[in-house]
């Protein structure tokens, strides 16, 4: 497990990457970019990544004048993209849509072959999004107060599903356990159709995932969603209630995707990447295909992604280390 240590060591070296960026800025901005830019996916084509991953792409192509090419790298919760950004050449060809998993897998494997932090430089939060917390129609529990009165009354009985060991939807679960302060089993899955597929028939309890996938099935009455994880409700849903509204004050988790590039990337070119994409984020048209996604559009400073990106860190790690979670290759 990672010490607290070390882990402040990895922000601390992030930070000293960000400065040396500045060391390798000698080419003018307009002379980039000059050929087609990479921008790497962690997870398969059809996915929400690889959704928000093609908007941008398409707009940015246009900005830039050259073809911004998707390359989906999925496999290992992120780390073979991840790894293969690490080992790019910082010279503004690659760009890494990172997910939450860039802030939780130095927690939960034992070993990486890059760093998450001293390997990468940031550029801008994308979007964030809620997850869900979920039951079964069948449910006794028709709030989050009603569930974990039920659970109380059931310790140890209930079951909770999660898309994957040490996803980011089953660490809000975990979260929100110790939050209610009720026990239940985990049960994980190989992603999340097979867990809602034992959601609907009540086989589980509870599920903790993305909304995107559950608001169909809300709305055709197959499940039942109590509340989502965000400090404020989603445009996509706005009659549920974010838990913190449901009484459990402060609760505040959410998914998300940002844009980081290897280290060393000339603080020139990061500039004008942000610019540009944050420039992208805030056009009408791409914001409210976004938000059709059940996303918030944010399009932070390279500072202010790197700040959200170690609280992520501040957030996760030590849940992760009390929760004993780990995954073993």
């Amino acid at each position: 497990m990672i010490s607290r240590r070390r882990w402040t060591q990895w922000f601390a070296a992030s930070m000293l990457a960000v400065a040396a960026s500045a060391a390798f800025a000698q080419a003018p901005t307009d002379a980039w970019p000059t050929r087609f830019i990479r921008l790497v996916v962690p997870f398969p084509p059809g996915g929400g990544a690889d959704a928000i991953a093609r908007i941008l792409s398409i707009r940015l192509s246009e900005i830039w004048g050259q073809q911004v090419v998707i390359e989906n790298r999925g496999g290992a919760s992120g780390n073979l993209a991840a790894e293969a950004v690490a080992h790019s050449a910082p010279d503004g060809y690659t760009i890494f849509l990172a997910g939450d998993f860039q802030a939780i897998n130095l927690f939960l494997y034992p070993k990486l072959s890059y760093d998450p932090v001293a390997d990468f430089v940031p550029v801008t939060l994308v979007v964030q999004y809620p997850n869900a917390m979920v039951v079964p129609n069948s449910s006794p529990a028709s709030s989050v107060k009603a569930f974990i009165g039920y659970a109380r009354a059931n310790p140890g009985k209930l079951t909770f599903a999660t898309p994957g060991h040490g996803t980011a939807p089953h660490l809000a679960g975990e979260l929100f356990k110790r939050v209610a302060g009720i026990e239940m089993t985990t049960i994980p899955y190989r992603g999340a159709a097979p867990a809602i597929q034992d959601v609907i028939p009540g086989r589980v309890d509870l599920f903790f995932n993305n909304i995107a996938p559950l608001l169909s099935l809300m709305q055709q009455g197959q499940l039942r969603i109590l509340a989502v994880t965000t400090a404020k409700r989603t445009p996509a849903a706005p009659d549920v209630p974010t838990l913190a509204e449901a009484g459990m004050s402060g609760f505040d988790v959410s998914g998300w995707y940002a844009f980081f590039v290897p280290a060393k990337t000339p603080l020139a070119v990061i500039k004008k990447m942000h610019a540009d994409t944050a420039g992208v984020l805030a056009e009408p048209a791409i914001k409210a295909r976004l938000e059709q996604l059940g996303l918030f559009v944010v399009g932070s400073t390279p500072d202010e992604l790197g700040k959200f990106f170690k609280a992520e860190m501040d957030k996760w790690g030590p849940l992760i280390k009390d929760a004993n979670i780990s995954i073993r290759e």
